[in-house]
């Protein structure tokens, strides 16, 4: 388990990519040995309950060739062992440290390290075969959103969370019944504050023990991917926590984080922010995230605030930032980490995909690196998520001064593969629920809410729904409590449920919504100028030309006839209608079928007199 000159090479060069298989506790022939980085350490010895937690004993040797990296074997001691390292600073003073590469930790508040095996016999390799064609930017991405501690909780016993083995069989059933391709989990790393959704993680390298071990959390994967379901991971490679126990000061100097607070510590969410110029710190986030893909089979990485890696200046005032070498508000040094990071993810594992929040106009986001991208797969439209939720907020009668946010969305949609979000940012900080969001009485809410999802559903775009949105949760998201599943015992909730279930059956079995998402050649506007009446038209185009025909009313006034001009005569067939009676719709439309007539629109020659329902989406498709 020592590392090599060769090891060492990289580790200095930043390209040591595999950095887990050597740093950290390797437990092996009844002993574990340890590596640590900690270059402005005097001594570094391995404490825990085998040792009373003393430091005399067993300590760890400095490498001769100055990596800064610290070395040692300890008898006696395997899988289920607590420890941590005991550092001691050339500056002075003595720390202990959890590992920066430990597997598995403790229960917060507890915060030793356990020495673990990583040890599972999967069960995925039918998923994995065919997951490059699951996972390609030409296929159906419908991603449900979920905490794993807040999603089914059990009341009887405390209320406490399912564990990753209980919550495997029910997210799989009912991810299934309603249809999602994949599930997004926030981030599950530990984390000491559990406030923090597991955004501010300590334990980089360990799923989070509160819901179980390491391979509890392996079986929630491959229970997944036999049932079909593909997983992505939210990680955080932009800040960690000052928590004396983690990352932080970690030898007594600032060695993942920069020095000077204008450069190493978020003023926003008062955390230190990673030093991306620093070799071993790019090896450290690179090695992560190859390691939840080679480890624990997952399908996609969602790299969380990139925007805030991008720039210098993010969340600061003047005079509270240093300026790159050319005097920009670029950081130049988090530009290459994640071009490299994304580089080297699609080298090892082509068939994944890294997700970017990004929430600027920072240029080829989702472009490769060769043609001067980041390199990411695919990219968060956060600019259509605010101009569309503003839009919605808009009492009806008002929706025509706002056209424009519905339709400006077009015009830079396939500048990037994009994902249309509407995550649990949405609902959280006294934003209250989506359905609250929404104006008019009760009915009205749900009859926007359907037309929400279903203009979404139909738009350019890969899909995102945080939990409880799918069935109109009332109350804004608490991570300390269950959803609100007793709300589906009401018509509206139910209906608005089956409605989502029916959006993703539709878009997942119909090429023309989402085999060409990201090319102007999948989509065309037929009427987008009708601000007056608040009504859009628009066509979906798979690459055998199959049109799927959406028309959205955004006002509680049906329409009719309402003449839309369409590519084809013969018989159009109404596929879905949000309006529906299933959904607690008022029952409007068009009886499933028309018939194209001889009647000019929109630059056809055919047309469709239809019939709008109030608040209502229409998804119709020609007879062949």
């Amino acid at each position: 388990m020592l590392l090599t000159e060769t090891d060492i090479y990289h580790f200095r060069e930043g390209s040591y990519v595999h950095a887990w298989h050597k740093l950290g506790a390797h437990p092996r022939d009844g002993a574990t040995h340890f590596a640590v980085w900690a270059p402005n350490a005097t001594r570094v010895s391995v404490v825990g309950d085998f040792n009373g937690w003393a430091g005399g004993g067993h300590a760890l040797t400095a490498r001769r060739d100055s990596s800064g990296v610290w070395e040692g074997e300890v008898p006696g001691i395997g899988p289920g062992t607590l420890y941590k390292y005991e550092v001691t600073s050339r500056l002075g003073g003595t720390q202990q440290k959890c590992d920066p590469y430990g597997f598995y930790a403790e229960v917060p508040p507890r915060t030793a390290s356990i020495v673990w095996d990583l040890g599972y016999q999967w069960h995925d390799a039918d998923w994995r075969a065919r997951r490059a064609e699951v996972n390609s930017l030409a296929a159906p991405w419908s991603i449900y959103e979920v905490h794993l501690g807040s999603w089914r909780r059990i009341p009887e016993q405390g209320n406490r969370s399912l564990s990753y083995r209980e919550i495997a069989p029910r997210l799989a059933d009912y991810v299934l019944e309603t249809g999602f391709t994949h599930v997004e989990l926030l981030p599950v790393m530990e984390h000491p504050f559990y406030g923090s959704w597991g955004y501010q993680v300590t334990g980089y390298f360990a799923p989070s023990s509160r819901y179980g071990t390491p391979q509890d959390f392996m079986y929630l994967i491959d229970h997944l991917h036999e049932r079909g379901i593909g997983v992505i991971l939210d990680w955080v490679p932009s800040h960690f926590p000052a928590d004396a126990h983690g990352l932080a000061r970690f030898d007594g100097t600032h060695l993942y984080e920069h020095a000077d607070p204008r450069q190493g510590f978020h003023p926003e969410w008062k955390s230190s922010i990673f030093n991306y110029g620093r070799a071993e710190v790019r090896n450290f986030l690179v090695s992560n995230a190859l390691f939840w893909l080679d480890v624990y089979h997952a399908d996609a990485l969602r790299v969380d605030a990139v925007a805030s890696m991008l720039y210098l200046d993010y969340g600061r005032s003047a005079g509270e930032w240093i300026p790159n070498r050319f005097g920009g508000h670029e950081n130049l040094e988090a530009v290459e980490f994640l071009k490299q990071l994304n580089l080297a993810v699609y080298r090892e594992h082509p068939d994944t995909q890294t997700i970017a929040e990004e929430s600027t106009a920072w240029p080829m986001v989702s472009r490769p690196v060769y043609l001067g991208g980041l390199g990411f797969g695919l990219k968060w439209n956060m600019g259509w998520m605010h101009d569309t939720l503003a839009y919605f907020r808009q009492d009806p009668v008002h929706r025509k001064y706002h056209h424009s946010r519905l339709t400006f969305s077009i015009w830079y949609a396939f500048t990037e593969n994009f994902v249309l979000p509407l995550s649990h940012d949405e609902v959280v900080h006294g934003k209250g629920a989506l359905i609250g969001k929404m104006p008019g009485d009760e009915w009205q809410q749900f009859a926007s809410l359907r037309l929400l999802y279903g203009y979404m559903w139909m738009h350019p775009g890969k899909k995102l729904l945080f939990m409880g949105g799918e069935f109109g949760q009332r109350r804004e998201w608490q991570h300390e409590e269950s959803l609100e599943w007793h709300v589906l015992e009401y018509p509206l909730h139910a209906g608005l449920k089956h409605w989502v279930r029916d959006l993703n059956r539709l878009y997942r079995t119909t090429p023309a919504l989402h085999e060409q998402d990201f090319v102007n050649e999948g989509f065309r506007w037929i009427n987008c100028d009708d601000a007056d009446e608040s009504v859009i038209a628009f066509l979906r185009r798979s690459r055998s030309d199959s049109p799927v025909l959406v028309v959205c009313n955004f006002t509680p006034v049906p329409r009719a006839p309402y003449r839309i001009g369409v590519p084809r005569g013969g018989r159009w067939h109404e596929r879905l209608n949000s309006d529906a009676a299933d959904y607690g719709g008022s029952g409007q439309g068009n009886l499933g079928v028309l018939e194209a007539e001889a009647i000019p629109a929109h630059g056809h020659p055919q047309s469709l007199a239809l019939r709008l329902p109030p608040l209502a989406v229409l998804v119709l498709t020609p007879e062949y």
